[in-house]
């Protein structure tokens, strides 16, 4: 990613700030050594520092579907770098690296991202925009005097460029099989036994619908009858046994209920509610 960040860089400045000069741009870090070889105009973009930018980190995993629109894997989003460039400007005259730098901060400025078409290798297509900052305070700990003193060489003139470019991380889980079934609710009752009786199917249900609420509203009366009315000379509350505990409902007064849902040849999920009690 950074040596596409290199070239999408070079594109740039050679646009819309060379104007088709013979100025040449490079990424070598401008030590005493390279100024002395140098023997032409030059712009030196120097990469002094990479940090991941976490606050724009998104930790959420992105759904990837195929050509049925259905999830066949799911991928970590791209993490977001800072790629840190010092750059100045080399002639033989102060007042033309003057004029350089001035024509490379208004090329800067006027984009807030790169323009896609601009962007090189790995970056070309990529929908996550890549930002450009230009000529931003410092941060505390990193001072640009402290970066031409491990350098070598003399303070001078420089524009501090911030290009923030994501990293694709190869790192994807395959999904699971998509759920082709619809749920399915029944209900069941106790039987006096106090066993689960078995759950209707479907098929069963849509045939025996009038006979089902039939028998269910026969039996309603009796799971949902209420106790019988306090006298004036036994109190309304429930009484408790001779350990003092209060008494347990009876089998016959809790009930399970199965719900199932889905086509009679086609069983979806059944969720069980066990011993509800009938108040």
């Amino acid at each position: 990613m950074i040596h596409d960040v290199d070239e999408s860089l070079r594109a740039l400045v050679k646009r819309d700030a060379l104007n088709g000069s013979g100025v040449d741009v490079a990424f070598d870090a401008p030590t005493k050594d390279w100024v002395a070889r140098r023997n032409a105009p030059m712009v030196s973009m120097y990469l002094y520092d990479i940090r991941e930018d976490v606050t724009r980190r998104d930790t959420a995993w992105i759904d990837v579907r195929g050509g049925d629109g259905r999830v066949k894997e799911r991928r970590l989003p791209p993490r977001r770098y800072r790629l840190s460039y010092l750059v100045t400007a080399w002639t033989s005259r102060p007042e033309d690296e003057h004029r350089l730098l001035s024509s490379l901060l208004s090329g800067f400025v006027r984009h807030e991202f790169f323009p896609p078409e601009l962007l090189q290798g790995a970056l070309e297509g990529e929908e996550t925009p890549v930002l450009i900052t230009v000529a931003l305070p410092p941060a505390d700990e990193r001072k640009i005097a402290d970066t031409w003193s491990a350098l070598g060489g003399e303070l001078k003139p420089s524009l501090d460029l911030v290009v923030t470019a994501p990293m694709n991380i190869a790192r994807a889980i395959e999904a699971g099989p998509p759920v082709l079934e619809a749920p399915r609710l029944e209900v069941v009752r106790r039987d006096e036994d106090g066993d689960a009786a078995k759950p209707r199917s479907g098929k069963a249900r849509a045939g025996q619908g009038a006979q089902d609420r039939s028998s269910r509203a026969d039996a309603r009366p009796a799971a949902t009858a209420a106790p019988p009315a306090a006298t004036a000379a036994s109190p309304a509350a429930p009484t408790s046994d001779a350990s003092g505990e209060e008494p347990q409902p009876k089998p016959s007064d809790l009930a399970d209920e199965v719900f199932t849902a889905g086509a009679a040849d086609a069983p979806g999920r059944r969720i069980r509610v066990r011993q509800l009690t009938r108040r």
